[in-house]
């Protein structure tokens, strides 16, 4: 974490693009301020994973009393005169806000996805892409009174993308720290690319109309008649957007105005903050018509707020406020002697409770001065309505019930907020400000509508690049670790088990918003991949047992596809599945391709008459190509391709294109980050050269996913794909199992599986058994009957031909006479598979030296 200061003269008052500068190079720039703005929103659009890491770093940082961030702003807000108790809240309370989970929250609540700014489909079965973009220059005139609006506006700014232009009051430089510290924390720049933040007094205007003038919105705070010169400095056409003043008020029922909690709740509403805050009460109603109830309310309520300002570090108000206070307060001590009004106040005028009869919405000059009113519920709309455009929290005090009814009543008359006492100031995760978002606010929603040469390509955006993250500075994690990377699964809700064919099963934690981005991921790549969600019938065989993330997830990407689906699951009468292919004219098949070609085995006559399977994706294992070749001249199938690649443990890696080559995928990059290391080594492979695979999600909240080596072999495919579309591309190069020792040589499983189609013609399973007794090793090449291959083959011309072909097999059979070379033909049940999820396990080793 970067603990300095961002320059060496963070007294300067104004920050620029990463750097402190002075009013007179500040006025500089800002006479260019278009030009800085289009510079920025030229180049590349700002990923909100950028300001999501960054912000949950100086998150860390402001929970930590001790950190440089800390210290430096909580010396900033007592140069300030905030309180201390108030400023460690403030800090708190951003902690809070800048985590991860809360703006990943925000995200998903205000836009719907992490990344909204990708123009993505809505509809797959069409070609209109919608996203939201950020408006371009955001410029934000910031409230004095609350040091931490201003900073949160310009993040909520920086997650839509915008280029942003704060404007605070002069001598406060709270947000220009705070914003220095988040730009520092993030390594590309860009966020600090797009922030600015000027310190300059109201009465400037010739700099806020500079600011104005070039602005593509203005968000602003402040009273009427500030919003109102905000106004009459934007230009035609320019956003204004209003965080104008609120007013929120308690409302109690008799049953709660006698609770000790009521009361005290109230009070620490009306004492936190100073009652600056637009959701702090100012009036405390009650459900009543008595005059009586309510002067008894007030003498009961007046020690309650005493107790509680004794408890706090109160500010004292400054002039101009001290003097509304005292005026307020000796207008209704003179209606005391009208019968309206009764005045409890504290000997040093830190707090007031003022009764007033009439039922009027009022502001109070704040600073713990609070009116108590009567206002039968009645009349609660009538009353509250003509002061709609005002009304923002109400906290209900009452029953179950009645809290019901009165929620409804508040709401109608205008209110956009309801709580209880003693949450007034409280918020959620994603919560709206004003009865709107204020993400959607900050940016466009834009659409391109295109037509059909658009028709597999369900984002934009890969056609123009790929926004790779770098992957974080974490060692590696290895597949057999994969317990290391599950120490706080807090946040998990969905679990999902792997089948275990590549080592111990274990269970791969989700939250609900991972498994929809990623199942909306898997349908964007079989969209690529050629599925036609307008006319496909698909029919969905993967297992559904103790495999079932392969069934589930293509249930739910077939959703998302609102495709025509049959989820039939695998089963094992393979001819009761190929009739009711023919029987439901499904043309489009999803399963792995062991199971695919029984069903095709023992389903043939009826599957070669109809002719109708026209595409089949698979996954799972590899799928050989003379087997796919037998299905294209035999049953007519015209598409065989990767529905995805991806892992139980790692959700969607890649995806194929029409013109991927067999075993070429693109990489998801808006889910993950890909490495191809060394295979001995952790650093970068030469590029074409065989690596590790070692993935990091960009976004996984049921756990962490960085560096995860997946345990398969691949390499970087260079050059531009065919399909257009610029997202990284590598090619499987098989599971580091694939490669094992027998003899003095290094073999592999490709190579046998190779040799069997192309001197073969083999189109069925193969399987190698490793073992040795006392006469030595011995290497059994297991073969499926009938597939290419009769069952009285001639076991001796079949090795021949894999020591012909394969010269290291050779070596070690022949010449160096240390394995022994074995050939079995057995039917397609004869092979070893796993328990869990029935795939072939390809290499199958019984030495004991590796057990």
């Amino acid at each position: 974490m970067n603990a300095d200061p961002t320059t060496t003269e963070p007294d300067l008052p104004h920050y620029w693009q990463g750097e402190f500068v002075d009013d007179a190079e500040a006025g500089r720039r800002l006479d260019a301020l278009d030009e800085h703005v289009r510079a920025v929103l030229t180049g590349p659009r700002l990923n909100p994973l950028t300001v999501l890491a960054a912000c949950d770093l100086l998150a860390a940082a402001l929970g930590d009393p001790g950190s440089p961030q800390w210290l430096l702003l909580a010396a900033e807000l007592k140069a300030a005169e905030v309180p201390a108790a108030e400023a460690v809240r403030t800090l708190e309370d951003l902690a809070e806000a800048l985590g991860r989970e809360a703006l990943e929250s925000k995200l998903m609540r205000e836009f719907g996805g992490i990344d909204p700014g990708r123009l993505a489909r809505f509809d797959f079965r069409r070609e209109i892409f919608e996203g939201w973009l950020p408006v371009g220059l955001l410029v934000h005139v910031t409230p004095g009174n609350a040091p931490a609006a201003g900073a949160m506006s310009v993040i909520e700014g920086l997650l839509a993308g915008n280029v942003n232009a704060a404007k605070t009051s002069g001598g406060a430089r709270f947000t220009q720290l705070l914003l220095a510290e988040l730009g520092a924390l993030d390594p590309t720049g860009a966020i600090a690319a797009r922030t600015i933040v000027l310190a300059f007094s109201s009465i400037r205007t010739a700099w806020l109309a500079k600011l104005c003038a070039a602005a593509d919105a203005v968000a602003a705070w402040g009273g009427e008649e500030a919003l109102a010169g905000v106004a009459a400095l934007t230009p035609a056409g320019c956003r204004l957007i209003d965080w104008g003043p609120k007013l929120s008020f308690a409302y109690l029922t008799e049953d709660a105005w006698e609770r000790p909690e009521v009361l005290r709740g109230i009070a620490e509403d009306i004492c936190r903050l100073e009652q600056q805050a637009c959701s702090s009460p100012q009036v405390v109603y009650l459900d009543t018509e008595d005059p009586e109830q309510v002067f008894a309310f007030a003498a009961r309520f007046a020690p309650v707020l005493a107790a509680m300002v004794d408890e706090l570090e109160v500010r004292e108000p400054e002039l101009l406020e001290s003097a509304e206070i005292s005026n307020t307060v000796l207008v209704a001590g003179h209606e005391e002697h009208l019968g309206l009004t009764r005045v409890h106040a504290a000997p040093d005028g830190s707090w007031h409770v003022l009764a007033d009869l009439r039922s009027a919405l009022r502001a109070s000059p704040l600073h713990r001065t609070v009116w108590v009113k009567p206002l039968a519920r009645r009349r609660v709309v009538e009353v509250l309505r003509p002061m709609r455009r005002y009304l923002q929290t109400v906290g209900i005090g009452a029953e179950r019930a009645d809290t019901a009814e009165l929620a409804a009543l508040v709401l109608t008359a205008g209110a956009l907020r309801v709580t209880v006492p003693g949450g007034m100031l409280g918020s959620y995760d994603g919560e709206p400000h004003d009865g709107v978002y204020a993400l959607q606010r900050y940016s466009r929603r834009v659409d391109v509508q295109l037509d059909g040469r658009f028709a597999t390509d369900a984002c934009l955006d890969d056609l123009v690049g790929a926004r790779e993250l770098a992957p974080p500075a974490v060692a590696v994690t290895g597949k057999g670790e994969f317990e290391q990377l599950q120490g706080d699964l807090a946040r998990a809700e969905v679990f999902f088990r792997s089948g275990g064919s590549s080592g111990a099963p274990k269970l791969s934690a989700f939250t609900w918003d991972d498994y929809h981005e990623h199942m909306r991921s898997g349908a964007e790549g079989l969209l690529a991949a050629g599925f036609e969600p307008r006319t496909d019938r698909a029919m969905n065989l993967f297992f559904g047992g103790l495999l079932y993330g392969g069934f589930l997830s293509f249930f739910s990407v077939l959703e998302n596809l609102q495709a025509v689906q049959f989820p039939m699951a695998a089963q094992d009468d393979h001819a009761l599945v190929a009739r009711s292919i023919v029987d439901h004219r499904v043309d489009t098949l999803f399963g792995m391709p062991t199971y695919l070609l029984r069903v095709f085995t023992e389903g043939a006559e009826e599957l070669r008459a109809y002719r109708g399977v026209r595409k089949v994706f698979f996954g799972g294992e590899h799928f050989p190509e003379r087997q796919q070749a037998w299905l294209r001249e035999e049953f007519g199938v015209e598409v065989i391709r990767s529905a995805a690649y991806g892992s139980a443990d790692a959700g969607p890696l890649g995806y194929q294109c029409d013109h991927a080559p067999a075993r070429v995928h693109h990489l998801f990059s808006g889910l993950q980050t890909l490495e191809i290391l060394d295979p001995e080594q952790d650093r970068p492979a030469a590029v074409g050269e065989p690596g590790r695979l070692v993935f990091t999600a960009h976004t996984r909240r049921g756990q962490r996913l960085d560096r995860y080596e997946i345990g398969d072999l691949g390499r970087w495919v260079e050059g531009t794909c065919g399909c257009g579309r610029r997202t990284p591309r590598f090619e499987l190069l098989g599971r580091f199992g694939d490669i094992f020792r027998s003899g003095s040589y290094f073999l592999n499983y490709r190579r046998f599986a190779a040799v069997a189609q192309e001197a073969l013609e083999h189109r069925g399973a193969l399987q190698l058994l490793l073992a040795e007794d006392e006469g030595g090793e011995s290497l059994t090449v297991r073969l499926e009957a009938g597939a290419g291959l009769a069952a009285d083959a001639d076991h001796a011309a079949v090795a021949r031909a894999f020591l012909a072909d394969y010269p290291d097999l050779a070596a070690a059979v022949e010449h160096d006479r240390l394995v022994e070379l074995r050939i079995e033909l057995v039917d397609a049940d004869g092979f070893e598979r796993t328990a869990a999820s029935g795939k072939l396990r390809e290499v199958v080793d019984l030495r004991e030296r590796n057990h």
